[in-house]
């Protein structure tokens, strides 16, 4: 699956209340989330470590739209996550693959560094955010979902997004498409430059 079809995967939402089911009504709506299972499943995870494989060394040599990027720089780049916790959750990769942290050269911790930085001031300009959750998980024993590709986690925070919907029902409901989140974001990053 590329991004592209995960991008369209993911999108696609469904609300049902309990009266529409068949059988007995138990009061609870449902908001369907198939795209889930994607992740749950493991679709389109990397089948190895290798590069050729990483599918953040391949979004680089797709077109910002189809690869979901927001902002380019010279060792890194920013990303939309596919399976985002919050709507606007970036990522900032470097190119080059590398798993940890200490791996990175001089340039590419800084630019590491000053592109989460100005993804802060984009998402708090083009969506109001409130606070942030910055990280990397490194290594799958720490929570990395591609350990292979170090990328920190820029996760925007508004006050009341954690509510009953992730914590009970373990779904996240995001009020805007990744594609339209990804174009606002660029042409937000474009004007901060300006």
């Amino acid at each position: 699956m590329d991004l592209t079809d995960a991008t369209a995967a993911s999108d696609a939402q469904a609300s049902d209340a309990a009266s529409d089911l068949p059988g007995a009504p138990d009061g609870f709506g449902r908001l369907w989330t198939p795209h889930r299972m994607v992740y749950i499943q493991g679709e389109g995870k990397p089948a190895d470590s290798t590069s050729g494989s990483c599918p953040f060394c391949l979004a680089p040599g797709r077109s910002d739209e189809d690869g979901l990027i927001v902002a380019r720089g010279e060792s890194a780049f920013v990303v939309m996550n596919l399976f985002p916790y919050n709507g606007g959750h970036l990522l900032v990769c470097p190119y080059r693959h590398v798993s940890d942290y200490t791996e990175l050269d001089d340039a590419e911790t800084a630019e590491v560094t000053a592109l989460t930085k100005r993804a802060m001031t984009v998402l708090r300009e083009a969506s109001g955010a409130q606070g942030f959750n910055l990280g990397m998980n490194q290594g799958e024993v720490a929570g990395a979902g591609i350990a292979a590709h170090l990328h920190q986690h820029v996760v925007p925070r508004w006050s009341g997004d954690m509510n009953f919907l992730p914590v009970v029902g373990r779904t996240k409901a995001l009020p805007e498409l990744l594609a339209d989140t990804r174009a606002r974001l660029a042409a937000q990053w474009v004007r901060e430059a300006d």
